[in-house]
């Protein structure tokens, strides 16, 4: 299109929509969000409703040449001009918040009045759309993360989660994830204590979970949409670690489990589902149990058997496995998931990927090791020698395994894991199976008491270097001090001195 056709040009005018200034919202603001576009109600919906021309044929007029060059000369010069943007403090937020709650409670009226009419409510949708997305600018400020809470932002945000438009409750995800941003909260303890109490009353975990049950991953926008809201939850854990227990108890839990275990490609959000469920179990033997209630160990162990004989095939999706296993270790930490472990047939599970000398095998040694670990692990020490599991552990308990780097394990960790599980037996076996423990150490002209023994001396010149260290460290400390009450003393002696001499001097 040349100059000429460019200044011919009429727009549609029925496509056009107007709207009245509402109420001086800070329109024009830039999302803040590193990267990521602003996300609209979509083409789909807003062409739908789009008022048209009835037809209507629209003439091009000619214009003189003059009157073309003029125009061309004001549209160079307003190419060059950028509007400035209007500063954001508190004046400007309040009035955000308030067109927000007007447009808010405009489109929530239209609807109610119009359910079966959505030309009638579909321009206030794209008006609240709207203010939502220039309330990003908020995140940059979380300074004033009280006026959300003040004027009952946080509320009407909240009540939007469960908006019959997908794409609004999509929205307020994005804000909301915007806002909870770890690093923004850190800026600000006061405005982030704020926000994220208001946010724990209003059950947002709950109103969260609830949304995520009716989008429909294949549609990209509602898959950001989830994984936006698994990060709501990490950056509100990653603050306040007490609102895991919470959030499991809310429904989060049991989301997780059936994302986790749905028959779906591998993807990012099945990453994050993975990594959340490793955070909830932390340290937490509520969420513990909670897991093992929902057969969530089960889960877990379906979810692992597929690398029994398979590697992952990315970076990511290995990530994923370790995440399951951390989750697996952390609830065998709490003695009542040791037996659903043990009905679950987890110790064949692991038993098996020793064998196949993959991936797992490193995490599987460790779920081992949780699973047997002191008296509650008897029971678990009885099974695993008889799946024969002494044939499996101590060919490893000889080598150390020359591919660990790819599983970012040490031959420390390795070696800890493999002789606190021995340890373990030695400990809980009873009987018969014991015999057959002792019975492997005479093998060969006992070549597993020598391993031992080379062990031992191993970590004994270890911890001695470590003695003379801190040993060493304690004489410098020692000599520090000294020589700080000496400098002190000779500091206290020029006082004197100087005190002398000017008595004398005053003489």
């Amino acid at each position: 299109m040349d100059v000429g056709e460019l200044l011919n040009y009429q727009p549609d005018r029925g496509a056009k929509r107007l709207r009245a200034d509402d109420g001086g919202a800070a329109g024009g603001e830039e999302n803040s969000r590193g990267g990521k576009q602003q996300r609209g109600l979509g083409a789909r919906e807003a062409s739908r409703y789009r008022e048209m021309d009835g037809g209507v044929e629209v003439k091009e007029t000619e214009e003189p040449a003059g009157d073309k060059n003029t125009i061309l000369e004001k549209l160079m010069d307003q190419d060059g001009e950028e509007p400035e943007a209007e500063p954001v403090d508190e004046s400007s937020v309040k009035k955000m918040i308030l067109t927000f709650e007007k447009r808010s409670y405009k489109n929530q009226e239209l609807r109610i009045k119009f359910p079966d009419n959505p030309e009638k409510f579909m321009e206030s949708e794209l008006d609240l759309n709207d203010i939502i997305q220039e309330m990003h600018v908020i995140a940059t400020m979380p300074d004033l993360y009280h006026l959300l809470v003040e004027l009952n932002a946080v509320h009407s945000l909240l009540g939007l989660l469960s908006h019959e438009n997908t794409d609004v409750a999509i929205a307020v995800v994005d804000l909301l994830q915007e806002l909870t941003d770890i690093d923004t909260l850190n800026e600000s303890e006061e405005g982030a204590e704020v926000l994220i109490e208001a946010l724990h009353e209003g059950q947002v975990v709950a109103l969260l979970v609830q949304n995520m049950e009716r989008l429909d991953e294949q549609v990209k926008e509602e898959a950001d949409g989830i994984y936006n809201t698994l990060a709501i939850v990490e950056n509100m854990a990653e603050f306040r670690p007490g609102l895991c227990t919470e959030a499991a108890q809310q429904g989060l839990m049991q989301w997780l489990l059936k994302r986790i275990k749905a028959k779906m490609p591998f993807d990012a959000n099945k990453l994050y589902c993975s990594e959340i469920l490793a955070i909830l179990l932390q340290n937490n033997d509520t969420t513990r149990e909670l897991l093992g209630e929902m057969d969530g160990i089960d889960v877990l162990l379906q979810q692992l058997s597929v690398f029994k004989r398979h590697n992952p095939n990315t970076a990511e999706e290995q990530e994923m496995m370790e995440n399951l296993f951390d989750a697996l270790c952390s609830c065998l930490m709490l003695s009542s998931n040791r037996d659903r472990f043990l009905k679950g047939e987890g110790l064949q599970l692991m038993n098996l990927m020793l064998r196949e000398k993959k991936l797992s095998r490193t995490s599987a040694l460790k779920v081992l090791d949780h699973a047997m670990i002191g008296p509650e692990g008897a029971d678990n020490c009885h099974k695993f020698v008889d799946v024969l599991g002494l044939r499996t552990i101590f060919p490893l308990f000889m080598k150390t395994p020359k591919k660990m780097k790819k599983t970012g394990t040490s031959e420390k960790e390795h070696e800890e894991h493999v002789s606190s599980v021995i340890a373990s037996m030695l400990r809980n076996l009873k009987s018969q199976q014991r015999t057959r423990l002792l019975n492997k150490f005479t093998e060969n002209d006992c070549e597993k008491v020598d391993r031992l023994m080379e062990l031992y001396f191993k970590y004994l010149e270890a911890v001695q270097q470590a003695d003379k260290r801190i040993e060493g460290e304690k004489h410098v400390r020692i000599h520090i001090f000294i020589l700080h009450s000496y400098q002190g003393r000779t500091i206290i002696w020029y006082q004197y001195i100087a005190i002398f001499f000017y008595s004398i001097t005053v003489i």
